[in-house]
């Protein structure tokens, strides 16, 4: 009976790090990509003269930031 309840109190826990693993993992990769991929892909789009492409991401981008806003 207590091994029983060892178990399951470690499949709780290690579930509840693994969710929360998967939160921070979620968190960093959102940033990642919004602070240093999006800019990097639009600049190297500009600079080999993909200008309209670059604007048409540049404008979507900012009508989602303005909308996801709270």
């Amino acid at each position: 009976m207590l091994s029983l309840l060892f178990a399951i109190g470690m499949i709780w826990l290690f579930g509840k790090l693994f969710f929360f693993g998967l939160k921070a993992t979620w968190g960093i990769t959102k940033f990642l990509v919004t602070i240093v991929l999006l800019p990097l892909v639009l600049i190297i789009m500009a600079v080999s003269g993909m200008f309209y492409i670059a604007f048409i991401i540049l404008i979507a981008g900012g009508i989602v930031a303005a909308i996801g806003r709270h």
